[in-house]
């Protein structure tokens, strides 16, 4: 027998086997390369489900490519790359098919595929943040100026609930206001600061309401009734911007780019861009009592061995659950007083108009549920903005947050909720918010 020769094997393709060495007999000599062939390396795709096991569809590196682009990109954002990479994977969502459902057939009544703005919505559920709907009119193509892809909008008077906020909590009342003003400018320039302590007030700069119908005194209930633009600076220069701003971060809200806030003396009348999943969890915080929830799509990634990752509900008190109470009763009456007249339960919203039109939103919830619906050109919300606009196969003026959006949303709730016992909210401690104190009418 002729004795064995151990030969170092390469790292190569084919010479590399289990025990870094080839045995090959005295005299004979290895095999050409090219008859060595290596088997492909297959990534087996990973696969998007509902909160009930079923198969969404295959989540792919092109998100506009499948049936549910919103739920791809978020899925993406709160994934990171070297786990996806892995592939095999089962992500289980929080999606029900149900309620997703109401979301895309609300959008799909007023705004069409083949329209230039887009709307998006997303749906949450108050005190867990689990998204129960993402749906959008289309996906976001080539040409988007959108921040990383989101379906993020200036938010508009969607905002005016977070002054609203700080004002309640400093001890205002309902019927607390001020004279009804037709333009505000401010007095000097420290009239505002930002957080940082920086005057950002512009004396040069007057604000304009829109509303012809109004009295002589407006009051924290009826301003927000009427997202009453003056009432709103006056009101955020009483309570200070940056209690305005850490209100809505306190309530969960995010711009969709990740930058800070733009702090300025228009902040409440929704100067920063926001995707619809930051604006829903902020108004679910409220149906929470205070509750802020980190809105998450995924719950569990699972692969052949089982559960890989599990993402529990990250949720702390954020806001004294009385103040909370006392927005929700300010908000459920502006809902019921305005256009959209309530969804025939407990229910509280607020419209989103931007100041040029340049974007609409709504956002709104009841106890179990809480949605924010947002339109906007993708191109660039600034320069194609939503007046003298055709959406939907009708004719639109101005878009406002109760022309297209409020809609969306009433429409999508009801059938969102239908069928489910309607759940009451807590009653607003009027001894404490009732009423005026210092700033009364006169």
């Amino acid at each position: 027998m002729k004795p064995l020769r151990v030969v170092v094997a390469a790292v190569g393709v084919g010479a590399l086997l289990a025990g870094g060495f080839l045995l090959l007999r005295g005299g004979e000599t290895p095999p050409p390369r090219d008859r060595l062939t290596v088997a492909p390396v297959v990534v087996r795709p990973n696969v998007l489900v509902d909160a009930q096991g079923a198969v969404l569809e295959e989540l792919t590196g092109d998100c506009s490519a499948g049936r549910y682009p919103y739920v791809c990109t978020q899925a993406k954002e709160e994934l990171d790359e070297d786990l996806l990479r892995r592939g095999g994977l089962t992500i289980v969502t929080a999606i029900d098919q149900r309620v997703q459902r109401a979301a895309q057939q609300g959008i799909d009544r007023y705004v069409r595929r083949e329209d230039a703005p887009v709307a998006a919505q997303a749906m949450i559920v108050p005190g867990t943040g689990e998204i129960r709907a993402l749906a959008a009119s289309r996906a976001l193509g080539p040409g988007s100026n959108l921040p990383g892809g989101r379906f993020g909008f200036q938010q508009g008077t969607t905002a005016m609930v977070y002054t609203l906020t700080a004002a309640l909590g400093s001890g205002m009342r309902y019927d607390d206001g001020f004279p009804y003003l037709s333009q505000y400018r401010a007095a000097n320039y420290h009239a505002f600061k930002n957080c940082k302590g920086q005057n950002v007030a512009e004396p040069s700069f007057s604000i304009l309401n829109r509303q012809r119908d109004h009295g002589a005194f407006t009051t924290l209930r009826s301003g927000t009734r009427t997202a009453e633009h003056t009432f709103f600076i006056k009101l955020t220069e009483k309570v200070g911007l940056c209690e305005s701003v850490q209100a809505a971060n306190r309530l969960g809200l995010k711009r969709a780019d990740g930058l800070p806030f733009q702090e300025f003396e228009t902040f409440p009348l929704g100067i920063n861009e926001v995707d619809p999943v930051s604006l829903a969890g902020s108004y679910a915080t409220l149906a929470a009592h205070g509750r802020r929830c980190e809105p998450r799509l995924v719950t569990e990634v699972r692969g052949d061995s089982g559960v890989v990752r599990s993402f529990p509900a990250r949720c702390q008190e954020a806001l004294e659950p009385a103040v909370a109470d006392a927005v929700t009763g300010v908000l459920a009456e502006a809902l019921a007083k305005g256009p959209l007249k309530g969804l025939g339960r407990d229910a509280a919203g607020m419209e989103g108009t931007t100041d040029e039109f340049s974007s609409a939103s709504y956002a709104g919830y009841t106890p179990d549920l809480a949605s924010a619906v947002s339109l906007g050109d993708p191109r660039g919300a600034l320069k194609h903005k939503l007046s003298d606009i055709t959406i939907g196969g009708r004719r639109y003026r101005h878009v406002e947050g109760t022309s297209i959006p409020g809609p969306i949303w009433k429409s999508s709730m009801t059938e969102a909720l239908a069928g489910s016992a309607g759940t009451a909210f807590a009653k607003p401690d009027l001894a404490r918010f009732g009423g005026c104190r210092d700033h009364c009418a006169p």
